[in-house]
């Protein structure tokens, strides 16, 4: 297959980007409930530890606000006998009100490589939020350093819009710069270390992101402003 069509689309796709950038429009900066009031327990079977990022890793991701912490499951879940049994999950998300400027997030494809962990396998995959609303697609990674692996789960919250692909991510942002005339985004990432299987660890995953999820909408900018 050539590479032509994609080197192309790759630099309209970039030039794009440029424009937007220098252009100066008032931008519309979103009201969003801060982190900081984000929940340490989460559906009562989840507790929060915070894990502050260092002033040059902040520095580096250019974040309007973000969360960082670990949530370990209570006593209670903990010995509540459920297969597989929960484990301590990571959880982090980047905010950025405006992407005009350059300050963006940092693709996990970039920064967990550049950590010493390598992409074991990669694929996408469908969650259903409830049994009768709509599912959402995310990113499964299986990394790997040495013998220790994580199961790691993240997708672009953008504008109302739950994006697994970082093509997709771009594109609707020059889209809602040029038609809603806002570029904020977040890069939401769950990681779960494997002890079992990964399909034990997607399993705790998946468990932790349903009992998050209604308090993740409540901090992150709807598609309409009011």
């Amino acid at each position: 297959m050539k590479p032509w069509p994609f080197v192309v689309a790759s630099l309209i796709l970039v030039g794009t980007i440029g424009l937007i950038q220098s252009l100066s429009h008032g931008e519309l900066i979103p009201a969003k409930k801060p982190f900081a009031d984000f929940p340490m327990t989460l559906a009562n079977r989840w507790e929060g530890q915070e894990l502050p990022l260092e002033e040059k890793v902040l520095e580096k991701l250019k974040v309007s606000d973000y969360l960082m912490r670990i949530y370990t499951p209570t006593p209670a879940a903990a010995g509540a006998h459920q297969t597989p049994p929960l484990e301590p999950v990571s959880l982090y998300i980047g905010y950025y009100e405006s992407q005009r400027t350059g300050a963006t997030y940092h693709s996990p494809k970039n920064c967990l490589p550049g950590a010493g962990w390598n992409f074991a396998d990669t694929s996408m995959a469908s969650i259903p939020m409830t049994k009768s609303g709509p599912s959402i697609l995310i990113n499964k990674v299986l990394i790997q350093k040495g013998v220790d692996q994580q199961l790691v789960l993240y997708w672009y919250h953008d504008r109302g819009r739950v994006i697994a692909s970082e093509y997709w991510a771009k594109g609707y942002m020059i889209w809602d710069s040029m038609t809603k005339n806002r570029t904020d985004g977040s890069l939401v990432r769950i990681i779960v270390p494997v002890s079992g299987t990964p399909e034990e660890a997607f399993e705790v995953g998946v468990a932790f992101l349903k009992d998050m999820w209604p308090v993740l909408l409540t901090h992150m900018p709807p598609s309409a402003m009011t």
